[in-house]
């Protein structure tokens, strides 16, 4: 190799199945350029993986500009294709794996882990090109013919496991909603008892009533906004009032509260014991505070009133559940059960709800 012709790295060397591969601490302002994300190159078993999904590139590079001082990547990993050497700064034992990386400029590089993190990078460049002089660390893999990088990008992607929702919502401490959730959460006994704040989903024999999620989508649909928006302390306070009201008004989550249900026989009995009851209340909260801002509370508090047993098919099948009489949280059956929540309350539909419920009339007939 060249070595007046090749990228140089400070690297720390490793070895995985024998092979030998290294970390490199790389300034942002090159990403792209080493980087390119040539379609060409992918396997064609693996393109349709492979595609770079343009909706998540905005969202990531607002994420890195809006906060250039407390960002987080983590690292890239890449295929290189190509002549590369490394040469231990000194042959000490304890020091042999720290060195230089020497790639020569013509070698080919393909991103196994990370395109995404390497477009957003790109286009926060373009805004904020101080953060060019910044880091972010990058494992290369040498793959000659990137022969392996098909089974590198498998491998990566089969033992990868997303956080849940839940998660994202507990340990997000940017989002004023997740904030104003958690707040919620913690300040109203029957919620700080009975919210599981790790899982989006609750098996029959979970000892909780709700998942963060659930609350946190409430939320949104309660002040009818989407993630990130603006929220004032109107918005905050009607949040709080709203579910201190509902936590004192649905007789059944009481019952568990006061020990006189157990959440098994909430969840297998009553539609209050799931997310699509949650979000519908959300929906109803919203029209509430538009059309009835002065004397929403009483409408509320009529919610007691309510048969929210499962049994009621004539009230909740087709909307909460279908007829294999599983829950069903969907779009549509959101905002059925609220329509019923609604028509149970006093409450007139809206001409979108009423074509909301031509919809479940066909799908009976």
């Amino acid at each position: 190799m060249d070595t007046t012709f090749s990228y140089n790295f400070p690297a720390i060397r490793g070895i995985q199945a024998g092979k030998a591969y290294f970390v490199a601490m790389c300034p942002l302002r090159i990403i792209p350029k080493i980087f390119l994300f040539d379609e060409d190159e992918i396997p064609p078993e693996h393109r349709s993986q492979r595609i770079l999904n343009k909706a998540r590139i905005p969202e990531m590079t607002n994420y890195i500009v809006d906060n250039i001082n407390d960002y987080v990547f983590s690292s890239i990993t890449a295929s290189v294709d190509g002549e590369l050497s490394f040469t231990p700064f000194n042959q000490d034992a304890n020091s042999k794996d720290l060195g230089q990386l020497k790639i020569a400029l013509d070698a080919r590089f393909l991103i196994n882990d990370g395109q995404h993190r390497r477009a957003a990078i790109e286009e926060a460049l373009k805004l904020s090109p101080e953060l060019g002089s910044e880091t972010i660390s990058v494992v290369f893999f040498h793959d000659e013919g990137l022969k392996k990088s098909q089974q590198i990008f498998s491998d990566l992607n089969r033992h990868a496991v997303n956080t849940t929702s839940s998660i994202g919502i507990l340990y997000d401490h940017r989002d004023k909603l997740s904030l104003i959730t958690k707040d919620i959460i913690a300040k109203i006994p029957l919620l700080s008892r009975y919210t599981d704040k790790e899982r989006v989903s609750l098996s029959k024999n979970s000892p909780k009533i709700l998942a963060l999620n659930h609350v946190y989508n409430m939320n949104l649909k309660l002040l009818g906004k989407t993630k990130g928006e603006n929220i004032d302390k109107n918005d905050e306070d009607f949040v709080h009032d709203f579910w201190s009201l509902l936590c004192n008004t649905i007789i059944e989550w009481n019952s568990v509260f006061n020990k006189e249900m157990n959440t098994r026989d909430l969840r297998a009995n009553y539609i209050v014991g799931h997310g699509v009851f949650v979000e519908a209340i959300g929906v109803l909260g919203n029209y509430l505070r538009k059309y009835h801002q002065d004397d929403w509370s009483t409408y509320i508090k009529r919610l007691s009133e309510v048969d929210w047993n499962r049994a009621n098919s004539s009230l909740w099948l087709g909307r909460a559940y279908n007829h294999n009489g599983r829950i069903q949280k969907t779009s549509l059956t959101i905002q059925l059960t609220a329509n019923q929540i609604k028509k149970l309350i006093g409450l007139p539909l809206t001409d979108s709800e009423k074509q909301n419920e031509d919809k479940l009339i066909k799908g009976v007939e």
